[in-house]
């Protein structure tokens, strides 16, 4: 991502289960409904124990620790640290470098900690520059941050899917969501009116995520005709980190990667009004109702 997703960009309008809860996590509140409490409460653990290793928020986090020792020692990380920062750098050159997270430089060193210029910070947002061997992780330079914001939230989603195994389930993490093994009415949010934009039901097992910077300006965006942009995908991981780079991409290199990739659902929403999705987004839904 340029940085982070925006959040509580996306609602969604559900029946009420027993088991549903809802808890803070990351930064905003997430809602879990699975078939037990049980469940619900081994999703909390899981989640919590995976933001207390990728959050830059967390001064002992592994993520922390490879930041403070960036253009100094490579920093031993766990499996699942190494799992999202190789697929982090695998979007990256999917996405032709407009998701990268080494723009920490900017939003931590500069904007939240203000230890470098704008002009330092931007010189070295440069995914390339970190490097992967074994199970080390270097920052080459001194200065850079990794900023997994633009991907945490939907790398968490998808691998708490993964670890629970449930035969159906929800959770959403600010704009970040997935649903599995059951049809639900899901929701997205018009920025500009502040009610519901579109409200769909899933035909499969399906992830969801939201970016804009209409609350906070924190992508650097070409197109400042686009408003919002909401992807459909199957892994969440990849639907959070898309619809950040595709917030930020100039309007060609969009459509070209909309055209690269047809499995990728794209809703486009523009400061006029217009709207505009793809084959892919509507093929995810048995129905889709304009509001």
């Amino acid at each position: 991502m340029v940085v982070a997703v925006l959040l509580v960009s996306l609602w969604w309008a559900c029946v009420s289960h027993a088991a549903e809860k809802v808890f803070y996590l990351m930064g905003t509140y997430t809602v879990i409904d699975l078939p037990s409490e049980e469940d619900a409460y081994r999703a909390y653990r899981f989640l919590k124990s995976l933001e207390e290793k990728i959050s830059h928020f967390r001064e002992n986090s592994e993520v922390s620790r490879i930041n403070a020792n960036a253009g100094v020692e490579a920093v031993e990380v766990s499996d699942i640290v190494l799992e999202v920062i190789k697929l982090s750098l695998e979007i990256s050159e999917k996405t032709y470098g407009y998701f990268d997270i080494s723009v920490g430089s900017v939003s931590i060193n500069y904007r939240m900690k203000g230890v470098l210029s704008e002009e330092e910070a931007r010189k070295l947002v440069n995914f390339r520059d970190i490097l992967v061997e074994g199970d080390f992780v270097f920052l080459r330079k001194r200065g850079m941050a990794i900023d997994l914001g633009g991907i945490g939230k939907g790398f968490a989603v998808e691998k708490a899917y993964e670890y629970l195994g449930t035969e159906r389930g929800f959770i959403g993490i600010a704009g970040d969501m997935k649903v599995w093994g059951e049809e639900r009415v899901l929701g997205v949010k018009d920025p500009l009116s502040g009610t519901t934009l579109l409200q769909m039901i899933n035909a499969e097992d399906l992830c969801l995520s939201t970016s804009g910077n209409y609350v906070k300006d924190h992508i650097s965006q070409r197109d400042k005709t686009l408003l919002q942009i909401t992807v459909v995908h199957k892994n969440c991981a990849f639907a959070d980190a898309y619809a950040t780079a595709l917030l930020s991409m100039p309007p060609s290199l969009r459509k070209r990667f909309i055209k690269e990739n047809p499995e990728v659902g794209v809703l486009e929403l523009y400061r006029d009004g217009t709207l505009r999705m793809n084959r892919a987004f509507r093929e995810f839904f048995k129905l889709i109702l304009i509001k």
